[in-house]
């Protein structure tokens, strides 16, 4: 195979490959879903045959799913560190390798990160305690 083929189906390979690769997990997650569906239907319809009260749907299945908990507050600070010493690494290899114009490319992670980093600091110890005192505050 020519250079100049292969050099024109590695970027169209590669974005049939990512669009796949995201179509199955959406198909595989409502099949797990459906299956996880049709399990619950047939125990309750063998309860139900056999007069035995059918038991609660649990509580996680009937949830919406964007109605889960939020996720740590603590999150943004670990994105912004991962993000900014990847941006720092990734520059410093450009920079290492050619010179600092390339290099410069590598101020786009970093400002992601810098970016996750203020918000962290600045709304996310705010949420982080509000999580702390809600799990610590007594149930009634």
């Amino acid at each position: 195979m020519e250079p100049e083929t292969l050099s024109l189906l590695i970027p169209i390979i590669s974005i049939i490959m990512g669009v796949g690769i995201g179509m199955l997990a959406i198909y595989l997650g409502y099949r797990k879903r459906k299956e996880l569906y049709t399990c619950y239907h047939l125990e309750r319809m063998a309860a139900i045959e056999k007069g035995i009260e059918c038991p609660p749907w649990p509580e996680r299945l009937l949830a919406d799913e964007q109605a889960s908990p939020s996720p740590s507050p603590r999150r943004h600070l670990l994105k912004g560190l991962v993000w900014l010493f990847i941006g720092l690494a990734g520059a410093v290899a450009v920079y290492a390798t050619f010179d600092l114009r390339h290099a410069l490319f590598g101020l786009i992670p970093i400002g992601i990160g810098l970016a996750h980093l203020i918000y962290y600091f600045v709304e996310g110890r705010r949420e982080a305690e509000a999580a702390e005192q809600a799990s610590s505050a007594p149930r009634t």
